[in-house]
């Protein structure tokens, strides 16, 4: 669909005199290029930019009204809010229901404010997107180059820069306190964070940047916003998070989480906020297999930045890290005995494995989870970024120091050159459940996950999409999702889907198949659009084309055509789903590594494997023995007859022993490997019974022979 088409369609209906008026900038265009024979001229270029700045203006001074507009409502409501939580502290149950009246209308209140700032958000995503596809058509046929000249006018005017997270923060508070009537939960605000192993199922999806604030939105009408300084006003600040990973040249760590290897590590060093915080964290995360029983573990450990430098080359050891807290006596004996453990432990293998600092990843995480209650932890990170921090192509990022100084929190990190970053598309979402076993998620996070607003990514790490893209001459294996970045994640988005205005009626996007929710066992939403194979849609015929075969898949005839997306039924055995796909759009399952590279996929290999490999060799020794003594019971007999298959015999027990030997060997390699091999044996039982039944006749023909 054109994008004048998705404006009209798309536009609120209070807002209608504030949008871009693009179709009239585009018919100026067209009229000015026919006018002038296609040769457009100084002044019309003039006359166009006039008009682009009139459209900005308006736009700029709209958007700023409605902000402080709702930014007004949030204080009155705050107001409001407070004085009920005051006056209801003390009430009987009587008074109570009064108040309760109250509790709702202030609901209500919040609700419709939540739904402004998300039609504000909508409004200047829609408006920015109608000046860049405005400026690029003008560029396009005018011959003039503008958009990248006019990007500064937008800077100086930035509507589209909306400060929804501030709002956000507000809200969440005033909707938390509403929801629990003024008893909000309390707890240590870090949920944890004092911890230091904790162990969490974790699920990874991507958001796209247009569905962020309607996630948001979403998510605080049910958790708060987890804020750790409660005391201070929030800032942007406050949210940054940096990491810096650590690997060698073989890149060792890389390949170890990347292929999910028992006791793969990652270690980093963490600090929250901008370049001058002095408390930071080292970090080692630890993977750990199902069938060891034990859970992947992420352990830390603090340390001032002053000393990284020392620590990480031996000259600060960890038994002086914490000298100071066992004197000052903050913690019990076995906590500190512990955390000198684990930092002895990080340190030797820096030092005798020759890490060093080779990725930082910066981001702003939003974390929503109540007060004290890990069950449900939502974390949203935007804006996020790889950085090069290595020297592996001679270059010193570092220079000697443990992290580059040229840059900070200022993202987007423009003075970087563009080898040494790399802009991460998406925000990433996760979702920590801590739920005993055989209970279900909250029906919320169910309907959020399987919804238009998220794509399922499992086992998305920030480490190793930045190794595999900052690095991709020191690594030749990738993860799967990376040659999958060029796809669009975004989905069709039907009146029925989950959303912010429908929030609470319905989880279940339109186009999404039946059972598109938390899995049981790895609790991974799957993706609310199903690619069945390669599909194609035919407007000529109204039916969908099949390209690669697949029977057990029947296309249906298209049912109907929202916007740009068309709608249809598909049957898959015996069941019957509904689809979305847009028209022209190939769909294939099929992912291609780039020339050189290739796709990494761990596979899990279950401990009765390592068993089953040595009961099958065994078993086969077992059964050579048994051919190896019917040829000397044979051979007792003494004629020639007998000696003939005898000789049969003991040459199918060597055989056996040679094959089982071989095939034990090439099950034990594949298994250390984790390779997706076939490990039943497709040969050697026939072959045998084959071999048995030939030494058997063979007996008989010469009995009868001779």
């Amino acid at each position: 669909m054109k994008f004048g088409e998705t404006l009209k369609s798309s536009l609120l209906k209070e807002f209608t005199y504030y949008y871009i008026q693009y179709d009239e900038l585009k018919h100026f265009i067209k009229h000015g290029l026919d006018e002038t024979n296609k040769k457009w001229s100084g002044q019309l270029e003039e006359e166009f930019v006039n008009r682009l700045e009139e459209e900005l203006s308006k736009i700029f001074d709209f958007t700023t009204l409605k902000e402080e507009e709702i930014n007004r409502r949030i204080a009155d409501v705050e107001k409001l809010v407070n004085k009920t939580v005051e006056n209801s502290r003390n009430a009987n149950a009587e008074e109570m229901e009064y108040y309760e009246q109250d509790y709702e209308d202030l609901e209500d209140e919040l609700r419709d404010i939540i739904s402004s700032v998300y039609d504000l958000n909508t409004f200047t995503q829609l408006n920015y997107t109608g000046f860049q596809k405005i400026l690029k058509k003008h560029d396009k046929q005018t011959k003039y180059i503008l958009k990248p000249i006019y990007q500064s006018r937008l800077d100086a005017k930035p509507f589209y820069k909306t400060n929804t997270d501030e709002m956000i923060v507000k809200l969440s508070k005033l909707y938390d306190l509403v929801r629990t009537r003024g008893d909000p939960a309390k707890g240590d605000s870090a949920a944890g964070g004092t911890t230091q192993n904790f162990v969490r199922q974790t699920t990874k999806y991507w958001v796209h940047p247009d569905n962020i604030t309607e996630l948001k939105l979403i998510i605080l009408q049910h958790l708060p916003v987890l804020v750790f300084n409660p005391n201070k006003d929030w800032e942007a600040d406050d949210s940054a998070i940096t990491s810096i990973y650590f690997d060698n040249e073989n890149m060792d760590l890389y390949y170890g989480r990347l292929l999910k290897t028992e006791g793969a590590e990652a270690i980093r060093i963490r600090w929250y906020g901008n370049m001058d915080v002095d408390g930071m964290f080292i970090e080692r995360k630890t993977h750990r297999e199902d069938w060891t029983g034990e859970k992947s573990v992420k352990a830390r450990f603090p340390i001032k930045e002053s000393k990284i430098n020392d620590f990480l080359k031996g000259k600060f050891t960890a038994k002086q890290a914490f000298e100071k807290m066992r004197k000052e006596g903050r913690k019990s004996t076995e906590e500190i005995d512990s955390l000198e453990r684990l930092a002895q432990e990080a340190q030797y293998r820096i030092i005798k494995d020759g890490m060093r600092p080779v990725m930082r990843t910066f981001y702003h995480r939003t974390a929503f989870q109540l007060p004290g209650d890990a069950r449900v932890r939502i974390s949203l990170d935007t804006e996020l970024t790889m950085v090069r921090e290595d020297n592996f192509d001679g270059i010193d990022r570092t220079k000697g120091n443990w992290r580059r100084m040229d840059i900070g929190i200022n993202y987007p990190f423009s003075n970087l050159p563009a080898a040494d970053v790399e802009r991460f598309p998406y925000a990433v979402l996760e979702v920590k459940l801590q739920t005993q076993l055989g209970q279900e998620p909250p029906q919320w996070v169910k309907d959020m996950v399987s919804s238009h607003l998220v794509e399922a990514v499992p086992k998305f790490s920030k480490f190793i999409h930045g190794c595999s893209t900052l690095l991709p001459q020191k690594v030749d294996l990738i993860p799967f999702w990376l040659p999958q970045m060029d796809v669009d994640i975004r989905k069709p988005k039907f009146d029925e889907s989950y959303g912010i205005v429908h929030a609470q009626e319905n989880g279940q996007a339109a186009g999404s198949a039946p059972g598109n929710n938390l899995d049981e066992e790895e609790l991974v939403a799957s993706n609310g659009s199903h690619n069945y194979g390669a599909v194609r849609i035919d407007e000529s015929n109204n039916r969908i084309e099949q390209l690669p075969d697949q029977p057990e898949t029947t296309w249906d005839k298209i049912l109907d055509k929202v916007k740009d997306f068309y709608k249809y039924t598909f049957h898959s055995g015996n069941e019957e789903f509904e689809n979305t796909v847009a028209p022209g759009t190939v769909y294939d399952t099929e992912v291609r590594a780039p020339p050189g590279k290739k796709i990494a996929v761990p596979v899990r290999v279950e401990p009765k494997v390592y068993f089953a490999t040595e009961r099958t060799y065994l078993s086969w020794l077992t059964i050579s023995l048994i051919f190896a003594g019917t040829g000397q019971a044979l051979m007792s007999y003494g004629d020639i007859v007998s000696f003939m298959t005898s000789t049969c015999f003991y040459l199918l027990s060597a055989l056996t022993i040679l094959y089982s030997t071989g095939m034990y060997v090439w099950r034990v390699t594949n298994v250390r490997k984790k390779r997706a091999a076939r490990y039943d044996d497709q040969i050697g039982p026939d072959a045998v019974c084959g071999a048995m039944v030939i030494a058997v006749l063979v007996n008989f023909v010469f009995r009868y022979v001779y």
